[in-house]
C-alpha cells in the first residue's frame, strides 16, 4: 500500500473530527447531556446524546437542532472530509446555539441487543454508488450531474481515495427498522424540545421522517423544519427499489389526521397517472377528499434536494403530499437558487457553506 495515502487519511480523519479554527472563535462553551430514555428491567433504553455548542453571543432568537441521517452521528455536522468547517461551524458563526444528537441506540447513544431491534449499515458499495460517487456507479437520470465530493483524480469519491476512507471510517451501525427508529427519536426529541425550549429542527435523509413525527407530537416545540432530501417519497420507495414503506404516507408511525386514520389503510394511496418529466417518479397522494395533517400545520417548512442526488427523482413528491395534506411548504431544488452538482452528502460537499449560507438566508427570512 502507499504510505502517501495513508498519511493522507490519516490526517484527513483527525481533520474531519477536530474543531477548525474558524468554529474556535465562535465557540464559547461545549457541552452535553443525554436526554429521553426508560428503564426496561436492570437497563435504560431509549436515551439520546446530545452535544450543545454556544457561540460566543448568541444572536438568533431559536436554537437548531441537528438530527442526523442513516450510519451518521453528530459527527457530520462538524467538519468534512478534507478537513474544511461543517455545518456546525457556520451556524455557531451566525449565532445561533446548536444541538447536535447522535439518534438513539446510535454512536454515543447506547443500543442493547436484548432490548433494540437489529443494526444495519452501508457499505462502501453503497456509498460510491449513492452519495460519494454517483456520476461514476449511479444509474439514475441526475446521478452524472454530481461534481461536488470533495477531491479530484480517478479515485474520487471511491475506497482507497483519502476523502472517501475519512468519511466512511465515520459511519456507524443504524437500527434496521425505520419504524423503531421514528418512534424512539420521537420520544427522546419531545424531550429534549420540552428541556431546551422551542427549536428549529434540521433533518437530513432518514431523519426527515423524525423530523415530522416530533412535530406531529410537540408541535409547540417546533418553529420551524429543514428537511435536506427526507426519506422517501410516500408509501412506496423509488430508484433503488420499490418497496412499501412510509406507510403512514411520510412517517412509518402513526401521524394525527383530520379525519382520523385509524390505520394506514384508511389513506387510500393513489399514484398519479404519469410524472411530470421523464426523471421524476410518479407520487402517490391519498385518495380524495385528503385527510390533513393538523400537527405540522403552521410550522415553516423548507424542503430542500440537490441537483444530482436520487432525491431529486422524487423529493417533490413529499412536498406535494403535504400540500395536499393542508401543510403549507417551500420545496426547493438547490440548482434553481445557483447551487450546482450536489450529491446526498450535501453538508460535506465542496460548496457546503453555500448551501449553509442559503438555509440561514430561508430562516431569516421565513422563521419569526
Amino acid at each position: 500500500m502507499d504510505m502517501r495515502y495513508v498519511k493522507a487519511a490519516c490526517l484527513a480523519a483527525i481533520l474531519f473530527l477536530l474543531p477548525s479554527a474558524r468554529a474556535q472563535k465562535a465557540l464559547s462553551t461545549r457541552d452535553f447531556f443525554y436526554i429521553g430514555g426508560k428503564y426496561t428491567g436492570d437497563l435504560r433504553e431509549g436515551q439520546m446524546y446530545v452535544e450543545a455548542l454556544h457561540p460566543a453571543k448568541v444572536t438568533k432568537k431559536y436554537s437548531i437542532v441537528f438530527i442526523h441521517g442513516a450510519s451518521q452521528t453528530a459527527t457530520n455536522w462538524i467538519g468534512t472530509p478534507d478537513g474544511r468547517p461543517g455545518w456546525a461551524d457556520y451556524f455557531l458563526n451566525q449565532g445561533y446555539l446548536i444541538y447536535l444528537v447522535d439518534q438513539p441506540a446510535r454512536g454515543r447513544s447506547p443500543w442493547h441487543p436484548k432490548l433494540n431491534g437489529p443494526l444495519t449499515v452501508f457499505t462502501v458499495n453503497d456509498m460510491e454508488k449513492r452519495f460519494t460517487a454517483s456520476e461514476v456507479g449511479g444509474f439514475w437520470p441526475q446521478a452524472k450531474k454530481h461534481t461536488e465530493w470533495p477531491g479530484d483524480g480517478p479515485n474520487k469519491g471511491r475506497h482507497g481515495d483519502p476523502y472517501f476512507d475519512a468519511f466512511y471510517a465515520t459511519q456507524v451501525e443504524s437500527l434496521a427498522s425505520a419504524a423503531e427508529t421514528q418512534t424512539l427519536n420521537q420520544a427522546a426529541g419531545s424531550a429534549l424540545l420540552d428541556k431546551i425550549g422551542p427549536a428549529i429542527l434540521l433533518t437530513h435523509s432518514q431523519s426527515g421522517p423524525i423530523g415530522w413525527v416530533i412535530a406531529d407530537k410537540h408541535p409547540q416545540g417546533i418553529k420551524g423544519i429543514l428537511s435536506i432530501e427526507p426519506s422517501g417519497p410516500p408509501f412506496q420507495n423509488a430508484v433503488m427499489n420499490e418497496d412499501k414503506n412510509r406507510v403512514w404516507g411520510i412517517a412509518d408511525i402513526p401521524l394525527t389526521y383530520d379525519p382520523p386514520a385509524r390505520t394506514p389503510a384508511d389513506l387510500k394511496p393513489v399514484r398519479e397517472a404519469k410524472a411530470d418529466a421523464p426523471d421524476l417518479t410518479a407520487c402517490f397522494r391519498q385518495s380524495d377528499p385528503p385527510r390533513r395533517l393538523v400537527k405540522l400545520q403552521g410550522i415553516p417548512i423548507l424542503i430542500a434536494t440537490t441537483e444530482s442526488s436520487f432525491h431529486a427523482v422524487y423529493d417533490h413528491c413529499t412536498a406535494r403530499y403535504l400540500t395536499q395534506a393542508g401543510v403549507k411548504n417551500t420545496f426547493v431544488r438547490l440548482e434553481d437558487v445557483g447551487l450546482r452538482g450536489n450529491g446526498h452528502m450535501v453538508m460535506l460537499e465542496k460548496n457546503n457553506l453555500e448551501v449553509a449560507a442559503f438555509l440561514d438566508k430561508w430562516i431569516t427570512a421565513n422563521i419569526k
